[in-house]
């Protein structure tokens, strides 16, 4: 809970727009209650039985992670991934490059 504290604070501060934060699902009650109490627009999707993601941030982040469905991460097409790297703050070139690898894999595998 501290981490999601600290990602919490960040959102605020504006260092964010959008957190990804993966938990326990023991603690799930907890977090949904924080974020809620401090105005946050969230999303949760399970990861395992044990376990869930927790996005939360700006509302058009969250309505953009809406639009992708009900898909675990490694399920997003390489522009959904692109899209949530970019959403998250991750280095440009470096989601570029995801990307490129990403698609590339996919195409590799339609002629397979």
């Amino acid at each position: 809970m501290k981490v999601l504290s600290h990602h919490i604070y960040e959102y605020k501060k504006g260092l964010r727009n959008l957190v990804l934060h993966t938990m326990s699902s023991a603690h799930l009650k907890e977090a949904v209650a924080k974020l809620e109490s401090n105005n946050i627009a969230y999303l949760v999707r399970e990861v395992t039985i044990d376990k869930v993601n927790i996005f939360f941030g700006a509302d058009e982040c969250i309505k953009v992670i809406e639009h992708f469905g009900d898909k675990k991460l490694n399920e997003f097409t390489p522009e959904q991934d692109f899209i949530l790297g970019i959403m998250l703050g991750y280095a440009r070139l470096q989601q570029c490059n995801r990307y490129i690898d990403l698609h590339q894999k996919k195409e590799n595998l339609k002629i397979a």
